[in-house]
């Protein structure tokens, strides 16, 4: 019995070693409104969350509230010595990258910059890197030094080194860069993730990571490699099976309002994904979504009527996992809006979804890389 307590403590122990704490940082419509900047921003910078996963060939039709959400980041390192960078853990995208003091973007300009003369382990290459999202892009060299996350040290890990950050968007956000965790076949330049190389050299003790995204503002969100914290899963886990190993995709069976399916009644395909904060839906489900939760055309709602709203239910893998209204409703002065952007992505096996932070905080949520699964368990 001794044995087995002291096991438990090491492995407990362990865990939070792997454990990288994520903050929630303010949304970009607060930054832009605290500098006067909104209403310009928004004639200028149409949202396309199709960017991220088909660049040339998708296209999107945004509704007005985007910027209203937050994300979460969190601290790594890079380089000897250590030279700290915070980071979005982007289960959308697979590259490692961040500023550079080879970049002279604004956006650069007031976030850290990586500096390979300071690194006694940087080597590196006349390779060149290229990244679009929803909501920014970057261009850049390709570079290895010792990468830090958490207490794992990732020895000779490839990384960009942002040479352009084109834009406003990453100027006023609250973190410097991207760890993507999505797979390798989908890495700009053939990069290979930091995650597929903890696996290979044996850095994590199973090959999954774990995310909890807390509600509300509160503290306490986090990234775990290699463990599944057990007190995260007191309502259980539902696996459901990857549809291919490109993003966190998954098939989804319908969606349903009231009881009723509103959407993907043929089947669709869904992306995991904790880099996009609200709900992507395609534009032929958007205006179904909107007419059955009593919307306006540009996602607006009536606030007093918010307490009364349905669940909005994903059906994956035969069960379903409801997002109550306090998850897809946000309020933000004095209105309140829905949490879903119309975009237009076709896949061969069905139009597809992104289950982004507002389905991610309801759950806690595990990506397995040993079964190609995803893990999920309600949140109390």
């Amino acid at each position: 019995m001794k044995l087995l307590l002291l096991l438990g403590l090491v492995a407990m122990a362990q865990c939070l070693a792997l454990r990288v704490p994520l903050w929630r940082g303010k949304s970009l419509r607060q930054s832009l409104q605290e500098h006067g900047l909104l209403q310009n921003y928004l004639k200028q910078h149409p949202y396309n969350p199709a960017t991220k996963y088909f660049a040339t060939s998708a296209s999107a039709e945004p509704l007005q509230n985007y910027m209203d959400v937050s994300m979460y980041f969190g601290t790594i390192s890079i380089g000897s010595p250590a030279q700290e960078f915070t980071v979005i853990f982007d289960t959308g995208s697979s590259n490692l990258w961040v500023p550079s003091v080879y970049c002279s973007s604004p956006a650069c300009t007031n976030h850290n910059r990586f500096n390979p003369a300071d690194s006694s382990t940087f080597i590196g290459t006349n390779d060149t890197v290229e990244i679009a999202y929803g909501t920014g892009s970057m261009t850049g060299i390709l570079g290895y030094d010792t990468v830090t996350v958490a207490d794992i040290e990732v020895l000779n890990q490839i990384f960009g080194l942002a040479e352009t950050e084109p834009g406003d968007f990453f100027y006023y956000m609250p973190f410097d860069g991207i760890l993507g965790l999505a797979f390798p076949s989908i890495a700009s330049s053939g990069a290979t993730p930091v995650f597929d190389n903890m696996m290979k050299e044996g850095l994590v003790a199973q090959d999954l990571f774990s995310v909890y995204l807390s509600r509300n503002g509160q503290s306490g969100s986090f990234v775990l490699f290699g463990a599944i914290d057990f007190s995260y899963t007191t309502n259980g886990i539902s696996w459901i099976p990857l549809s291919a190993e490109t993003y966190w995709q998954i098939t989804m069976d319908s969606v349903s309002i009231g009881g009723q399916i509103v959407a993907c009644s043929a089947g669709c395909q869904a992306i995991v994904d904790t880099g996009t904060s609200l709900l992507a839906v395609p534009n032929s489900a958007l205006n179904n979504l909107l007419s059955a939760l009593g919307a306006s055309s540009n996602g607006q709602i009536n606030c007093d009527a918010v307490s009364s709203l349905p669940d909005v239910v994903f059906y994956l893998n035969g069960q379903g996992f409801p997002v109550p209204p306090s998850a897809y409703v946000i309020q933000s002065d004095g209105y309140c809006i829905l949490a879903f952007q119309g975009m237009n992505i076709p896949t061969e096996s069905g139009e597809l979804w992104i289950l982004g932070d507002v389905f991610i905080r309801e759950y806690y949520v595990i990506f397995n890389r040993a079964n190609n699964m995803v893990g999920l368990s309600p949140l109390p």
